[in-house]
């Protein structure tokens, strides 16, 4: 295929809103997709009534959500044990004058030992805190106790190499956000039993600022029977900033079971910094959702999150939500 013609036929995919999940170049060696989403949602919650200090802002309790997302898959055969590929993934909000926003940017090498990658990617703990980050309205608040141990990661170099039931992923993270003095490092391993069970471990460690150290560990367990899944994340860290030291653990607990074509699920979050023998819950709440698929691009899901946290510490964070939409895939 001539480049200006496979320009047009990505151009066209990108501003159509009816195309399907689609290969738009493939031959002998190379093939390149093209996929995304429109997500129409909004979320209700006097959240958005109050300012970070309190006070109220004269917004109403609903608020739009909605966004949309493109990705681009692209691979190509080097020799028969090598393996070039790239991923570029953008999302926009609802809004008019809305800027881009880059999601994951990155490119590597797959060989018979691994894939190798670097750009804007997931650190090695994704992989564990994905056991319980099931809902499509809320939840995967308490795992992330330290910055590297979270997703799409700029300056982040990624190994991960799958041995039949054992996967290990490694990554190291270049001055995050081009913040000078700022690095992380990272190791995780998920093992799969035949009968449903899996379970995973991992590390994290690094710099926040030239004065902050930081480390994580995270200990994950999945138990699926048909269309029964239950899961669990413990996670547990240090922040040290010259003589302060904080505490840091997480507790994550997921459940979903399907019933033909609708999905019912929840979770449990809570994450908790001591300092000097003081503790402080930054996170505490169940959330329940539903989600009902019409067919293998359409679906419509409804979450409520019961914040247990106390609403006057902060009124602009601390309150119920609820939160449904419609989502479709291409």
């Amino acid at each position: 295929m001539k480049k200006a013609v496979l320009a047009s036929a990505v151009l066209a995919t990108l501003t159509s809103g009816i195309a399907n999940a689609a290969t738009v170049y493939q031959d002998d060696t190379n093939s390149l997709k093209i996929g995304g989403r429109a997500e129409a949602r909004f979320n209700v919650s006097d959240n958005h009534k109050y300012d970070s200090a309190g006070n109220e802002n004269g917004n109403d309790t609903f608020k739009d959500k909605s966004r949309a997302r493109i990705n681009l898959k692209g691979k190509s055969d080097i020799t028969d044990s090598l393996t070039a590929f790239g991923t570029y993934e953008l999302e926009v909000k609802d809004g008019k004058g809305q800027a881009i926003d880059t999601r994951y940017l990155f490119a590597g090498l797959d060989t018979n030992f691994g894939a190798f990658s670097y750009g804007q990617q997931d650190s090695a703990q994704v992989i564990l805190t994905d056991f319980t980050d099931i809902l499509a309205t809320f939840g995967g608040d308490a795992a992330d106790l330290i910055s590297g141990n979270g997703d799409k990661k700029q300056n982040n170099f990624v190994y991960s190499g799958n041995f039949d039931a054992l996967t290990v992923t490694a990554n190291y993270i270049v001055n995050e956000n081009d913040k000078k003095d700022t690095r992380s490092y990272g190791l995780s391993a998920v093992y799969e039993l035949p009968f449903g069970l899996d379970f995973g471990a991992g590390y994290v460690g690094g710099k926040e600022s030239a004065d902050t150290d930081v480390n994580q560990y995270n200990l994950v367990a999945r138990y699926s029977l048909e269309n029964f899944m239950v899961s669990g994340l413990y996670a547990g860290g240090k922040s040290e900033t010259g003589s302060t030291k904080t505490d840091l653990t997480g507790y994550e607990l997921a459940a979903a079971y399907q019933l033909n074509q609708f999905i019912f699920q929840g979770v449990y979050n809570k994450q908790q910094a001591k300092v000097d023998g003081k503790k402080t819950d930054n996170q505490d709440y169940i959330a329940i959702e539903g989600i009902y698929k019409i067919n293998s691009s359409l679906r419509t899901y409804a979450g409520y999150k019961f914040n247990q946290l106390d609403k006057n510490t902060d009124k602009s964070a601390n309150n119920d939500e609820l939160q449904a939409g419609i989502r479709f895939d291409f």
